[in-house]
């Protein structure tokens, strides 16, 4: 299949090709063509602006290439892409995507790039795991087809599932770039110092607070998993892999542990790959 390509800072990629590395990208690999090109252009999207939020670009820099995306994408829905954005606008139109979720998802990468965040409050990390991830999940379920309602709420829990497990799973790799996504309520019960991100990483209370945060995690997979029983198997394919993905990196952070010193979570590929074919085949 053809894949039209997306330009970010007037470089052409292939959207097919910046979504192959992903954990997602075997989810998308099953959907229909239309579907599983609208999944690429828009993980295409995603992926352009996490890359500028991460870059080593001064911040203001940084806040201007996004702002740059907020007008490319209103571009998109008056009618009048660049010529790299025809592709997503017509997914645009075809799946009813939303401006705001697109917009959500540049003002997630707005937080970071704007400052090194350091134990955000409940309520910001709440909103953060909102904009990067449900915001993304929201586009998607529009594309997977489900009704507006479902199709929420499983954006909400499951975004916020994938979104806990990569912050409990990347704990030494944010600390590594000044970060830690860790809620300032949760260290302080454990009477950890909210000093910098490698001293809360060393802090041998750590553990205790990322099994509270891995609860929260649980209790959002099993609400995504409530919510996908109930609805009609062929919309739910995709995200059954994505949940089913992500909840083995999630097993195998909990198996990996919060003690010092933390390795690395690999991805367990076969089991991967039955996960596919579980929910692909049967």
């Amino acid at each position: 299949m053809a894949v039209s390509n997306l330009v970010v800072d007037d470089k052409e990629i292939d959207a097919a090709a910046a979504t192959s590395g992903s954990s997602f990208y075997l989810a998308m690999r099953i959907l229909p063509a239309a579907q599983r090109d609208a999944m690429y252009q828009v993980y295409a999207f995603c992926r352009a602006v996490d890359d500028i939020a991460d870059s080593d670009m001064p911040r203001a820099e940084r806040a201007a290439a996004l702002e740059r995306w907020r007008a490319d994408i209103d571009a998109c829905y008056a009618g009048a892409p660049r010529t790299s954005l025809r592709a997503l606008t017509r997914h645009i139109h075809t799946f009813h995507l939303q401006r705001e979720d697109f917009h959500a998802m540049i003002d997630g990468m707005a937080m970071d790039a704007a400052a090194d965040i350091c134990a955000p409050d409940e309520a910001t990390l709440d909103l953060y795991c909102d904009r990067v991830a449900s915001a993304a999940g929201r586009l998607s379920v529009r594309i997977f087809g489900m009704q507006d309602e479902p199709g929420r709420l499983l954006a909400h829990h499951l975004g916020r599932a994938l979104q806990l497990t990569n912050i409990l799973r990347d704990i030494d790799d944010d600390a590594d770039i000044n970060r830690c996504y860790l809620p300032h309520e949760l260290l302080a019960r454990e009477g950890i110092a909210v000093t910098n991100p490698l001293q809360i990483a060393d802090d041998p209370s750590l553990p205790r607070v990322c099994a509270a945060l891995a609860e929260r995690a649980r209790e959002h997979f099993a609400a995504s998993d409530a919510i996908m029983d109930r609805e009609p198997r062929n919309q739910v394919k995709a995200p059954r892999i994505m949940s089913g993905v992500y909840g083995l990196l999630f097993e195998r952070t909990l198996e990996r542990g919060f003690d010092i010193p933390r390795t690395k979570v690999s991805k367990p590929k076969l089991r991967m790959l039955w996960i596919v074919a579980r929910y692909a085949l049967f």
